[in-house]
């Protein structure tokens, strides 16, 4: 087997996405094949073609030389498995005619392609054309990658000796029919207090581990879940580990999305907690679509969420709202965006509904919105966060999402989130701590990720939290990459 040929060998799942993008049913790989793959080494290049019936596409590609042969391994491996997604994405647009505002990535971090291209010297104006030449971005998409890898790069650099910190609260009020997180509900609140006691536990076992593997800390996050769903006296009580554990966060987020979850004493104790950043996330302004997507809150509590906030003086509050929830057409999205302008938050996040495999609308087979209609959802989000004076600072893509689009997000000046910026670019280490979450180290010379997942059940966490302290030992403490 060739080295080109054992870069392709595990590849099908990422053809299948690619065929998928153009909504090519899955039979377009049951044997009998009626499509050709060829991959041939010639002479310091590689070469790919796929034929499908009358129609053929073929690219070539100069090999990677690098002087580190495990680095240039991956190169290798990286530029083939890329040279192949591109040459089935040319001949899937001769078979549809389809353009896919993304073009041919198919990745959840597009903005990786231009920080890379600023990276190698190329000015913004240069690497928008790669995109749109080698990529088959459409040219609004590539300016707004560009858009973002500006304000990313004035914000505090990311470095080896830097690491985030990420707390997982898996409880929620109710669980939202578009949700696939590591979370249940409530309930009686029975798994309340032995949850705590076990993340307590992890964390005072792993806080240490920051100051022992020489790093400092970034960022810290608080997510879910909704964390602000706990009883008032275990959310202070995890307030006060935070304060205790990890005093010097250059920024502190705490999840807060459910209104009916946030009181006037909650809020103040976020506040003497000195956290910089809470999110309360409507999703959308609509009642009726609350209701249909199981949030068991209104709109009117939203608003009268944010004011509460307000009066509490909490310096930056995030929104996040979905663009194409069932049943919502562009004037429901339209009241929502209007309803942000009266809001005015520091930060605004537009998701576009994607369908994961473990939600409620999957189970359910529900299908996703019509794609033109969601985009030009996405594009009122856009100028909405730019009547509010904020710019795009991240963002991120995912499967089986609506029109093949994005999640951005957009912050005032200065209110950009670090943490989103460093999970969503890979460029931190992550120490996450609670059922879910997954450490991450980067080894930034080989360009590589190494992972330490937490168990997502909670009783399972509760029972294993002291095998998930020793992964995190093992992960941070390590002197020496485990892959070398």
């Amino acid at each position: 087997m060739t080295e080109l040929q054992a870069a392709l060998e595990t590849i099908h799942p990422e053809l299948l996405a690619m065929t998928r993008l153009f909504g090519l049913p899955d039979a377009f790989w049951d044997p009998p094949a009626r499509y050709v793959l060829r991959a041939e080494e010639l002479s310091g290049s590689y070469r790919i073609t796929f034929g499908f019936d009358q129609l053929s596409a073929e690219r070539t590609l100069p090999v990677p030389s690098e002087a580190d042969p495990r680095v240039q391994h991956l190169h290798r491996r990286r530029a083939a498995r890329r040279l192949c997604k591109q040459t089935l994405y040319d001949l899937c647009r001769k078979m549809t005619g389809i353009h896919p505002p993304w073009g041919s990535l198919t990745g959840v971090r597009p903005t990786h392609l231009m920080l890379e291209a600023l990276g190698e010297g190329l000015s913004p104006e240069a690497a928008v054309e790669r995109l749109v030449r080698d990529y088959d971005v459409t040219l609004p998409k590539a300016q707004l990658l560009a858009e973002i890898a500006a304000v990313q790069r004035l914000l505090p650099a990311p470095d080896d000796a830097f690491m985030d910190v990420y707390i997982g609260i898996p409880f929620c009020t109710t669980r939202c029919a578009y949700c696939s997180f590591s979370s249940g509900e409530i309930g009686d609140g029975r798994l309340v207090p032995p949850y705590m006691d076990a993340l307590e536990h992890e964390i005072r076992s792993c806080a240490s581990l920051i100051a022992e593997s020489g790093r400092s800390l970034r960022a810290l996050y608080v997510g879910g879940g909704t964390p602000t769903a706990l009883p008032e006296k275990d959310f202070r009580r995890l307030l006060s580990l935070i304060r205790e554990c990890f005093p010097s966060a250059c920024e502190t987020t705490v999840e807060a999305g459910r209104p009916d979850t946030l009181t006037r004493e909650k809020l103040r104790a976020i506040r003497e907690a000195e956290i910089s950043r809470i999110s309360i996330n409507p999703q959308t302004m609509n009642d009726r679509t609350l209701q249909i997507i199981g949030r068991a809150h209104t709109a009117r509590q939203v608003v009268e969420a944010y004011a509460l906030a307000r009066e509490e003086g909490l310096p930056h509050i995030n929104m996040d709202v979905i663009a194409g929830l069932p049943g919502e057409g562009e004037a429901e999205f339209t009241h929502t965006m209007e309803e942000a302008l009266r809001l005015h938050p520091e930060s605004l996040t537009v998701h576009t509904l994607a369908i994961k495999r473990s939600s409620r609308m999957s189970l359910e087979n529900a299908p996703l919105p019509d794609g033109e209609m969601t985009a030009r959802m996405v594009s009122l989000g856009l100028e909405t966060a730019r009547t509010l004076g904020m710019v795009p600072y991240y963002l991120y893509r995912q499967k089986y999402m609506a029109g093949n689009l994005e999640n951005t997000g957009y912050a005032l000046p200065g209110h950009a989130c670090l943490y989103n910026v460093d999970m969503m670019e890979e460029t931190s280490h992550i120490l996450a701590l609670g059922a879910g979450g997954i450490s991450k180290r980067i080894w930034p010379d080989e360009g590589h990720i190494t992972r330490a997942p937490n168990v997502a059940n909670i009783r399972e966490y509760i029972l294993r939290v002291d095998e998930m302290i020793r992964c995190k030992k093992d992960l941070f403490l390590q002197a020496a990459d485990p892959e070398k």
